[in-house]
């Protein structure tokens, strides 16, 4: 018995295709608005996570994890740099940051003292060792150009952009901004 190709591979001409899980077209816009790929934050979210992973063979060489280098690339505009503002900088709150910055102390790249001026703030400052490594992590910006197979040139208005989307959100998160209906359901669910 010869079968008849259908494109689909384990399926004879005159067999039914199986039911899709999630149809193509609905008409309600509030479970268009649910789907995969209408969301913002799916497709950031994967950026992420991908270009976070085609780091970790440029950075493993220098023994720095992604967090780790982000931290460093602000150490090397300048420092030191206190905990606070480190976070600020990087976006991250000390629970997070304090073992990331022993892990470095351990490293012998960056030292940590308290402030002269305010015994509260605690100062990261680059060691020799750190100020050393600077010079060999100078190819990873090309180099990450290069394994996206881009020109710098062509991610500015993308970088850009997503600048301008961390600042909005770091606004509204300070404004103390809530999606639209959590206030009045709160109420409603507190009344």
């Amino acid at each position: 018995m010869s079968s008849v190709k259908t494109g689909q591979p384990g399926r004879r001409a005159g067999t039914p295709a199986a039911p899709s899980a999630a149809p193509r077209a609905q008409a309600d816009p509030a479970a268009l608005a649910l789907r995969l790929d209408q969301q913002v934050c799916f497709p950031l979210y994967a950026a992420a996570h991908l270009v976070t992973r085609l780091y970790r063979p440029l950075l493993a060489p220098l023994g720095l994890t992604y967090p780790q280098y982000l931290a460093m690339l602000v150490l090397w505009e300048g420092s030191p740099v206190s905990v606070g503002e480190l976070g600020q900088r990087l976006l991250l709150d000390s629970g997070t940051l304090t073992p990331l910055l022993k892990r470095l102390e351990t490293s012998g790249l960056v030292s940590r003292s308290r402030s002269p001026a305010d015994e509260r703030r605690v100062l990261i400052d680059l060691t020799p060792a750190g100020r050393k490594l600077q010079q060999r992590a100078r190819a990873i910006p090309a180099a990450m150009c290069a394994s996206l197979g881009v020109d710098a040139r062509d991610l500015l208005p993308l970088r850009d952009a997503l600048q301008r989307l961390v600042a909005d959100l770091s606004g509204a998160q300070a404004q103390g901004a809530s999606p639209p209906d959590s206030k009045a359901g709160a109420a409603a669910r507190n009344g």
